[in-house]
């Protein structure tokens, strides 16, 4: 077989990842037909049907998705090296996207990062808030942020900040009210504050250990959020007992709007870590946040 054209095969990406001749077309800059012509260039050269094409779109073959999940990563590995090379010599520039939880970003990361941006105007971040796992990869996000058990093992991890844990806490009024809960257990009698993980089980069961007996307990309640802080809110306006980041809640206990409850049967959790893969380690914008959000004890 001739040898491949490296171009047509990003044309090929485009279609692919576009599902349009149309859309494909004007991404490229190129005329339709040329563009279609070629497409049947490469597949009659392969011997193999790689789109399949209606009146109202296009998608990919087996064949076609297979070529596309092969190309793809690696024209993106030499877009990233490119860039690396380009920026030699440069002031670090570049956009960086991630994905991390309300809390990694109040507790961790904003505060590290707020002396990159005025250091590195050229750096540009963009943030996603959401408790969801996601697939970073494919959903195109340089970096996320994960407690460290929950992080990928074919990924990068590097720390970014210490261990952590969750308390229970609720108002003086709520607890004159209802009483105090001397174990995990007695919360099933309790009004409490749900958390709901979209993609991790739904709906959080709270997680205790004491002297090696660990427990998860299901709770329930009038409230359910997405949102450390929200839940902070709710607890303080006696809505019932809240589990949440202790670090953000200490304000709230020190002054007495708050008190923690099962504080013995709190444990910590491995703290946040930033995972990657292998390949975004190179991009020298890269480089300066992994470098600024490193935790150091």
């Amino acid at each position: 077989m001739a040898r491949t054209d490296l171009n047509q095969l990003t044309w090929f990406q485009a279609v692919a990842e576009e599902r349009s001749f149309t859309k494909a077309a004007a991404k490229l800059g190129v005329a339709q037909s040329t563009l279609s012509h070629t497409i049947r260039q490469i597949e009659a050269r392969m011997g193999i049907r790689l789109l399949t094409r209606t009146t109202r779109n296009v998608a990919t073959t087996a064949a076609g998705e297979r070529l596309l999940q092969t190309i793809a990563p690696r024209f993106s590995e030499i877009e990233d090296e490119i860039a690396a090379l380009t920026a030699l010599g440069e002031n670090p520039s570049g956009s960086i996207r991630l994905t991390l939880s309300d809390h990694a970003l109040e507790s961790v990361v904003w505060p590290k990062l707020k002396p990159v941006l005025s250091a590195y105007p050229d750096i540009t971040v963009e943030l996603l808030l959401d408790s969801t796992f996601r697939n970073i990869v494919e959903e195109g996000f340089d970096a996320g942020v994960r407690l460290g058990e929950s992080v990928e093992k074919d990924m990068i991890a590097v720390r970014i900040g210490p261990d952590w844990r969750l308390v229970a806490v609720a108002s003086p009024e709520y607890l004159d009210m209802h009483g105090v809960p001397e174990h995990p257990q007695d919360l099933v009698r309790h009004i409490c504050i749900n958390m709901r993980h979209e993609t991790a089980g739904g709906i959080y069961a709270w997680e205790f250990e004491k002297d090696g007996q660990a427990l998860r307990v299901r709770v329930n309640g009038q409230l359910t959020f997405n949102n450390s802080y929200a839940m902070i809110d709710a607890a303080v306006n006696g809505y019932g007992i809240a589990y949440v980041p202790e670090d953000i809640v200490e304000r709230h206990t020190a002054s007495g709007l708050l008190i923690q409850v099962l504080d013995d049967w709190s444990p910590f959790f491995d703290g946040y870590f930033l995972y990657y893969p292998s390949r975004r380690q190179n991009l020298p914008a890269f480089k300066v946040i992994v470098d600024a959000l490193r935790y150091r004890d």
